[in-house]
């Protein structure tokens, strides 16, 4: 008698390996079909949480006038200043928000523009260094800045112009130790700072500055590090 395993499969039979080939590919295809629709349930969550970046209109008052622009959300008031508007007298200098040479005044308070998006100083008056000149009339500041050559390679100048205006607008008596700590936000790598001090203590007192306010680098270096040679080759 012939064994029943070594008889011809029939059509409707079927043998363990054949059903174990069946399962292991249908197990594989609702993985497969599963992980897809997971997938895009997780992909439609992720879009609805993401915010347009498309441009969007904003309505700026700079120096006494309207501005209209069209930004990306993400645009800094620097970037939308100089980019958009061609108000260049603020500058993109460090790129790390410490130096203060985008300063402009916003509600009367100096900020560096490029901390603060476009979009979110609309309603806010901003003066800019463009808004100290006015045809043939510039601001006093400016004019002290003249005088005092407080200005060297220029970067950081219109900053410091606006810094200065910004301080004494709201302490318009400062002393030295005054002004040199409410112009702490801004550095000028030429080291200017004599000029610059002696340009807002004038404007504050109304007298002329003393010949020298900046310590000689030698002093300086003594008080700093007890050295003279890294400040004199332009060290920290």
């Amino acid at each position: 008698m012939r064994d029943p395993e070594d008889r011809p499969p029939s059509a409707a039979s079927v043998n363990r390996r054949d059903f174990l080939k069946g399962t292991g590919v249908a197990a594989a295809a609702t993985a497969v079909a599963t992980a897809v629709h997971e997938t895009a349930e997780a992909q439609a969550k992720a879009a609805a949480n993401v915010t347009s970046t498309k441009p969007v209109a904003v309505k700026l008052n700079i120096n006494g006038k309207a501005h209209d622009a069209t930004v990306e959300p993400r645009t800094t008031l620097l970037d939308c200043l100089r980019n958009d508007l061609n108000l260049t007298g603020c500058k993109d200098v460090c790129d790390t928000s410490n130096c203060g040479a985008c300063t402009v005044i916003i509600d009367g308070k100096a900020t560096y523009a490029c901390t603060k998006l476009a979009i979110e100083v609309q309603g806010k008056k901003i003066t800019t260094v463009e808004g100290l000149v006015n045809g043939q009339t510039v601001d006093d500041v400016i004019t002290a800045f003249i005088k005092h050559d407080a200005t060297q390679c220029g970067y950081c100048t219109p900053g410091f112009v606006v810094a200065v205006r910004a301080f004494l607008n709201a302490h318009p008596a400062a002393n030295l130790d005054e002004i040199r700590k409410g112009l702490g936000g801004n550095i000028c790598r030429c080291g200017t700072y004599d000029g610059i001090t002696k340009a807002a203590l004038e404007l504050a007192t109304g007298k002329k500055a003393a010949d020298r306010l900046i310590a000689p680098v030698a002093e300086i270096a003594a008080a700093c590090c007890h050295e003279t040679s890294c400040c004199a080759k332009g060290g920290a």
